[in-house]
């Protein structure tokens, strides 16, 4: 009895690191109006969000717990410049959009509906003290983390809670032409695929340091359970706000921004005081994901120049400067912004998170390249389309079967799978 309830605590904890790693504070403002519009269709784009910003980001976390490395593991199959390749390229995004994206949603939620202040001012001053507290590593947000990321929850189920209780189950027409694909290009912009490579090295590091008797097998069970938790929460909070947001589809105007239709949603269900309560905790919580992300580029680039503290500080203040420059806009422009980038990253992470959880006889290098190179090719049209070329490749996106939804490579990417493995199986 004891065991079990040990195991269980243990499943709990690691849960809840990984649900408050993954529960950055600007994902709340996309489910809302993503809702909003669905309208009667609302579950069909909750399943197609849920599958881009849920499903995929917890597999990243089953593949992490097979390989029980970093994000350098995830391309070393590729090449080992490849992977270190595809791994700055994944600081140098997280560093420029969802980092400053936190200071724009801090902004536009806490500051402005407060004071009379240029957005500039609290991008510079935001990004001021997370540098200081990226030079200093405090241990203040790890407790300030477990505290704010219950606190948030609490309030979105009185938020949803209320919503579902309270309003009638009529909605209006969607206003999208693909509600799945639809939901599943907004789920890119929670960055969580990203957020699960990246972080997944933190939890395998925590876990290790807490658990340094146990075998590889009880880790893998471990981070597997507490895995499919996190999402299960996850899953729960995000089609919450998304069927919140379509039941009050008549409550605000169609061109309100994201975040203060989060706040709009707070007022009308719970009123005034907790939309003020809610704005500083995700504030806080806004803060905490950014110093996260600015000390682990800078902790990944100073381990790639053996330790040197120089690079360290470096990287740092070039991250805060990022941040300040970036996030002085709002967050409807930041989030358009990050659409071609994600666009491109976004397949090669799925991929990679896929072909990491198959069985290595399904797995191999040649397989890993592939598939790789393939998605890579596929997935130009749809980011070149997302920077105003859609009209030129409209001819080419005939003739490459779901790149109207902008998922041309799907399919050519599981084509070249199954081919490569058929291939192999007869040269054995």
């Amino acid at each position: 009895m004891y065991l079990i309830r040990k195991e269980t605590k243990e499943v709990l904890v690691t849960a809840f690191a990984l649900f408050s790693l993954f529960f950055g504070a600007g994902n709340l403002i996309l489910p809302p109006l993503l809702g909003n519009q669905s309208g009667d269709l609302w579950w069909l784009v909750a399943l197609g969000f849920c599958a881009s910003a849920v499903l995929i980001p917890i597999m990243g976390i089953m593949a992490h717990a097979k390989l029980q490395g970093t994000i350098f593991d995830f391309g070393k199959k590729v090449s080992p410049t490849f992977s270190l390749v595809y791994s700055l390229l994944i600081y140098a995004i997280s560093i420029s959009l969802p980092s400053p994206r936190t200071a724009a949603v801090t902004h536009e939620m806490a500051i402005e509906p407060f004071f009379n202040s240029p957005p500039l001012l609290t991008s510079i001053i935001y990004f001021s003290l997370v540098f200081v507290f990226v030079i200093n590593r405090s241990k203040i947000l790890n407790i300030l983390g477990k505290l704010l990321t219950p606190a948030i929850i609490l309030i979105l189920f009185l938020i949803i809670g209320t919503a579902i209780f309270s309003y009638n189950f009529a909605f209006d027409e969607t206003v999208f032409q693909n509600p799945f694909s639809e939901g599943i290009l907004e789920g890119y912009q929670t960055f969580d695929a990203i957020g699960a490579v990246v972080v997944g090295g933190v939890i395998i590091i925590s876990i290790n340091l807490r658990k340094k008797e146990a075998t590889y097998e009880e880790k893998k069970v471990l981070i597997r359970r507490s895995g499919w938790l996190a999402g299960l929460s996850l899953f729960l909070i995000y089609a919450g706000l998304i069927v919140t947001g379509a039941l009050m589809h008549g409550e605000f105007s169609a061109d309100i921004s994201r975040t203060a239709l989060l706040g709009g949603i707070s007022t009308k269900t719970l009123g005034g005081t907790a939309n003020w309560f809610l704005s500083i905790l995700v504030s806080l919580a806004c803060f905490t994901t950014a110093v996260g992300i600015v000390t682990g580029t800078a902790d990944f680039i100073k381990y790639r120049f053996h330790d040197s503290q120089t690079v360290y500080l470096t990287t740092a203040i070039l991250g805060c400067i990022l941040g300040i420059v970036m996030g002085q806009f709002n967050v409807g422009y930041i989030i358009a912004v990050a659409l071609p980038a994600l666009m491109f990253i976004y397949p090669i992470t799925i991929v990679l998170i896929l072909l990491n959880i198959a069985p290595d006889k399904l797995a191999s290098q040649k397989v890993f390249r592939a598939v790789v190179l393939t998605t890579i090719i596929f997935s130009i049209p749809d980011f070149l389309g997302s920077i105003g070329f859609a009209e030129a490749l409209s001819y080419v996106q005939t003739f490459i079967p779901l790149s109207t939804y902008s998922l041309g490579w799907v399919l050519p990417a599981g084509a070249v799978f199954a081919m490569v493995n058929v291939l192999d199986k007869e040269q054995t």
